[in-house]
């Protein structure tokens, strides 16, 4: 039996999806994405689940987009263009599944993470990665520029830097990764470190953090007075929650609270 593109593993309320194409560096060939869009797919509707690691296997992390699928494309009689559309299409939409899912995901980085799949570090809503990764959007160095990696990189890191990035080749190192905010933070065992993170995210109010993430993500694109008027309006939506109320009243009378959630 073939193994699957994704492995899942269950820990209580957090789940921890891992790539597991280690011979090809994980990368996000089409039955990559299609495993990885299948399980955000399930967990948006999987209220159990509060917090989601997203991990590789192997020495890397995802080097990106599998670039032998793509070569084999160029064979067809329209040099491959529709099918380059309909990958980046793919991609795009798996992308935004982690923006839209309901838990917060939590990238876990080692080895590399290149391309695509510094673009995979870069949409995800937090980032821990081992002290020796590298990161990069190289596609340049091999005359393809990085351009729908730089989308969620350019969201990230300060603007001059993502250029720099994309138009020599570069490899940025953990540590500085880390203080442009591309990722949160760096750890020795950095899979004690993501479920650690992901496990205090999973601690709180699940509707709560359902409601700010979405509320996040929104106000980002908005101007300074609309984001406020906005997210006035979702703090009121916030306060209405029956366990938001409990979490009060837990706090003012300094108890634990009893949240149904």
């Amino acid at each position: 039996m073939t193994d699957p593109f994704v492995h899942v593993e269950h820990h209580g309320a957090v789940r921890r999806l891992v790539l597991n194409r280690p011979k090809s560096l994980n990368a996000l060939s089409e039955g990559m994405l299609a495993a990885l869009q299948a399980e955000l797919d399930a967990l948006a509707q999987d209220t159990s689940v509060k917090a989601v690691v997203l991990a590789g296997s192997g020495k890397a992390f995802c080097a990106g987009h599998d670039l032998k699928e793509m070569t084999a494309a160029r064979e067809g009689p329209d040099g491959g263009k529709p099918y380059f559309l309909d990958l980046f299409k793919t991609c795009t939409k798996m992308m935004l599944s982690i923006r839209d899912l309901p838990q917060p995901v939590i990238a876990e980085v080692h080895g590399i993470a290149t391309a695509a799949g510094c673009q995979l570090v870069a949409t995800c809503d937090m980032a821990v990665a081992d002290r020796a990764t590298v990161f990069g959007v190289n596609g340049v160095n091999i005359g393809l520029f990085c351009s729908t990696p730089m989308v969620a990189l350019s969201r990230n890191i300060p603007r001059k830097r993502a250029f720099e990035m994309l138009t020599t080749g570069e490899f940025m190192a953990a540590d500085e990764a880390v203080a442009m905010g591309l990722i949160n933070r760096s750890a020795d065992d950095v899979t004690t470190a993501a479920m650690e993170l992901a496990n205090t995210v999973a601690s709180k109010l699940s509707a709560a953090v359902k409601i700010g993430k979405r509320a996040y993500y929104e106000q980002l694109e908005m101007p300074l007075d609309a984001a406020y008027a906005h997210t006035g309006g979702v703090m009121a939506e916030n306060m209405m929650l029956p366990d938001t109320e409990e979490g009060i009243a837990a706090f003012l009378e300094k108890r634990a609270p009893r949240w149904t959630d």
